[in-house]
């Protein structure tokens, strides 16, 4: 993103879940965050054709799901790290569920106005401004009053690839430090492609995003996401491991993860 401007990328993702068909839930105003995105979208134009359309439509309705299951099994606390204008916050609001959403000050900031334009009420939302690059992300949530002592679900979608590894491998750690034992990590990660389909379709991708100022700073190997997850504190979720559709995601970048036992717990 370009210093000083919300994120563009962000923006777009806005729009393009316009059209989308979203996970249902008996609680929270899916109005509202399709609000929202009307006011993000009448900024941007974007193709319902395009290349990555099918791609966003698949990831939004496998987060979609992961936080509607979160917080059917109980969970009161989400954090999502680089929320840009997603808005699950209140599409799934809930009496008890704590929000907390980290993202650089530029996009929140943005984000903030609109929703104060738009007379939105985030009332059960903290918004904690952060640049991940700063390494304070769990003390900052502390602040804001995640209690680390408890259950966390974690979400970071469309974030990872746009980090250099080593801020991401911050990231990842700080996560793993701000919840509790039992918490949960939902990501997607930018996994190498494999065939000469898949690098053309990235290699346009990666053009796209870098004439917006956003270029790809993180691609990784089945193998190395694997490895630093484990080394940053997460292991593959005990309930998903094996099974079909955590399968197909994990191949696609998308993963489910629990925090691993720390000396602290």
């Amino acid at each position: 993103m370009r210093d000083g401007a919300p994120s563009s990328t962000a923006q777009r993702v806005a729009a393009h879940r316009l059209r989308f068909q979203r996970i249902g839930a008996p609680y929270g105003d899916p109005g509202a965050d399709d609000r929202l995105a009307h006011d993000v979208a009448s900024d941007v134009a974007v193709d319902p054709r395009g290349p990555m359309v099918r791609y966003l439509d698949a990831r939004t309705r496998y987060f979609d799901r992961v936080v509607v299951d979160a917080i059917d099994a109980g969970v009161e606390q989400i954090v999502v790290a680089g929320a840009g204008y997603d808005a699950r916050s209140l599409r799934y609001a809930k009496p008890g569920v704590a929000w907390f959403e980290a993202d650089h000050p530029d996009t929140q900031h943005d984000k903030l106005a609109r929703l104060a334009t738009l007379q939105i009420a985030a009332g059960g939302v903290h918004f904690v401004p952060a640049d991940f690059k700063d390494g304070d992300l769990a003390a900052r949530l502390w602040d804001a009053g995640l209690d680390r002592t408890r259950p966390t679900l974690f979400v970071c979608e469309g974030v990872s690839v746009y980090l250099d590894d080593d801020i991401l491998a911050v990231l990842l750690g700080e996560l793993s430090r701000a919840g509790g034992p039992g918490s949960r990590l939902a990501i997607s990660l930018s996994i190498a492609a494999t065939t000469p389909e898949a690098r053309e379709r990235r290699a346009r991708f990666e053009a796209r995003v870098a004439r917006v100022g956003e270029a790809v700073r993180s691609t990784l190997t089945v193998d190395d996401a694997d490895d630093l997850l484990a080394r940053c504190g997460w292991v593959i979720s005990a309930t998903a491991a094996g099974s079909e559709d955590e399968s197909r995601g994990h191949d696609a970048g998308l993963v489910l993860l629990d925090r691993a036992p720390s000396s602290s717990d």
